[in-house]
């Protein structure tokens, strides 16, 4: 991951930080760039903790799995298919975060797009659902 970020990610950061929405955001890449205080209670972890995360490493840090409890290959996340199709994308999975609840969330996810077109990867917004 680039030490120099463009500047629609840093004022996306910005913003992600004082907003009361859990959010993360990944770039193009799919690498998880950040994730605001308000995602670390649903995640498990502060961000300060656990810092920028390569695409590779997510799947063993995180576990996904369907909300029918499909088997995990077959749970489809909103942001893969935004980084895939660079279009909005919307669903709910149940996931596991790093202080090891199983969770189940709601996911929008959108494109960040940057001057002159430029597809600088994923903002996501997510929330817990209850039964």
């Amino acid at each position: 991951m680039a030490d120099q970020q463009p500047v629609e990610r840093i004022l996306l950061r910005q913003l992600a930080a004082y907003l009361t929405i859990p959010m993360w955001m990944m770039d193009e890449a799919g690498n998880l760039l950040y994730f605001n205080p308000a995602a670390e209670v649903l995640l498990g972890a502060g961000f300060d903790e656990i810092g920028p995360i390569r695409a590779e490493q997510l799947s063993d840090l995180f576990s996904v799995a369907s909300i029918d409890e499909r088997a995990d290959d077959e749970a489809v996340l909103p942001v893969q298919t935004t980084l895939e199709t660079r279009r909005p994308s919307y669903g709910a999975v149940r996931f596991r975060g790093l202080d090891e609840a199983w969770r189940q969330v709601e996911i929008a996810a959108i494109p960040i797009e940057g001057q002159s077109d430029r597809f600088l990867g994923v903002l996501a917004f997510f929330w817990e659902i209850h039964d």
